[in-house]
């Protein structure tokens, strides 16, 4: 039914050249161009409006919105995002900063504890996939940002990431954690737009695990770097197998044919 409704947005498109988007699809302005990927003709965006990442035995609540977006097929599979897509750089802060993380108290005489604020940005490992309107799977590293840890201190990474199953069914974890529900979301049209909306969903997974800290450095006095990957670790739960974690997430799904977002 959906596919179906793109493919009659496509008809509807004006004939023209021009690369920007049109007036009223500029939140699809992640998708590529068919110059840029011509076998994606459906734009796609999701945004994760609130919900949390639990790694270990560390939460981060999800504060500040995240955006997804790209291109796909019309069975909605090959996600390619154009140069302006892909998850979208988000710092979320995490809960009891650098000292949390380390377990190092003697942090805050040398730096006070504004210096020592915490921030996990969710970057992208790989592409998403497993596209459907119930489901999808991202591939995903947590880079944990703060100078006293150095540039790359990260959770997962390409070769080794955290593989988010996301549902808004439910999920069969490993013990010790239990299922737990999300929410299908609620399926509109928008008829002056022609956009596919989802809105109102959750995604959950609690059945991923999730590798231990790599590149973390503590640069004492800016120019002695010692590895501390192991209080990470040791610190966090880490790695985490899997029945151990949990992601919810709060999402909404737009979609729409790529011949009207650039016309």
């Amino acid at each position: 039914m959906v596919v179906a409704a793109l493919a009659s947005f496509a008809l509807l498109a004006p004939l023209a050249s021009a690369a920007e988007t049109a007036p009223g699809y500029e939140a699809f302005s992640g998708c590529p161009t068919a110059a840029e990927s011509p076998g994606t003709p459906v734009c796609i965006r999701s945004d994760v409006s609130s919900g949390h990442l639990q790694v270990g035995s560390k939460t981060v609540p999800i504060e500040n919105p995240l955006t997804i977006s790209g291109g796909v097929t019309e069975e909605l599979q090959g996600f390619t995002p154009g140069p302006e897509g892909g998850l979208s750089p988000v710092k979320q802060k995490v809960p009891g900063g650098v000292i949390g993380l380390t377990g190092l108290t003697w942090l805050l005489e040398f730096f006070g504890s504004d210096a020592l604020t915490l921030y996990a940005e969710t970057q992208l490992a790989g592409a998403p996939s497993n596209f459907t309107f119930n489901t999808v799977t991202i591939p995903i590293k947590v880079h944990l940002i703060n100078p006293i840890l150095g540039n790359n201190c990260f959770i997962g990474s390409n070769s080794n990431p955290i593989v988010l199953n996301l549902t808004n069914g439910t999920t069969s974890p490993p013990p010790p954690n239990e299922p737990i529900s999300g929410k299908e979301a609620e399926f509109g049209l928008d008829p002056e737009l022609e956009i596919v909306r989802l809105t109102n969903g959750t995604y959950v997974d609690n059945s991923f695990s999730a590798p231990g800290a790599s590149g973390c450095v503590l640069k004492l006095f800016g120019f002695i770097p010692i590895s501390i990957n192991s209080l990470v670790n040791d610190q966090s739960g880490l790695p985490a197998p899997a029945g151990t974690n949990e992601t919810v997430q709060n999402y909404g799904i737009e979609l729409t044919s790529r011949s009207l977002v650039y016309p």
